[in-house]
C-alpha cells in the first residue's frame, strides 16, 4: 500500500481534517486546560453542595437555639437549664456529681 493509497482512505481524509483537528484542539484544551473548563466546575459544584449543606446545618441550629430561648423565657425553665448544664445550685443546697469510672482494671 503507497502513501497516496493510504491518504485516500475516507477514514484518514477525515481525521487529517484541519476543521476537525482545530475542533479537536478546542474541545480538548476547554475540558481540561481552561481556567472555566470542565473539572474547575465539577470542583465548584462539589463545593456549592458542600456550602449548602452546611447553610441548612446552621439554620436548623439556629432554629433549635431560637426554640431553647424562647423556652428559657420562663424563670422555671432557665433555673432547670441553669442547673442542668452549668451544675449551678442555690445557697442551701449540696451537688453530688457521680462519675463512672469506664475503665476496666
Amino acid at each position: 500500500m503507497t502513501f497516496k493509497q493510504f491518504r485516500n482512505k475516507p477514514i484518514v481524509k477525515i481525521l487529517t481534517n484541519p476543521y476537525l483537528l482545530i475542533l479537536f484542539v478546542f474541545i480538548i484544551w476547554m475540558a481540561f486546560l481552561d481556567e472555566n473548563s470542565y473539572l474547575n466546575h465539577r470542583e465548584f459544584n462539589k463545593e456549592i453542595n458542600e456550602l449548602n449543606n452546611e447553610k441548612e446545618y446552621y439554620q436548623s441550629e439556629i432554629n433549635k437555639d431560637k426554640e431553647l430561648i424562647k423556652k428559657l423565657e420562663k424563670k422555671e425553665e432557665l433555673e432547670k437549664f441553669a442547673r442542668e448544664e452549668y451544675k449551678m445550685k442555690k445557697e442551701n443546697e449540696d451537688i453530688y456529681l457521680i462519675e463512672y469510672d469506664t475503665l476496666k482494671k
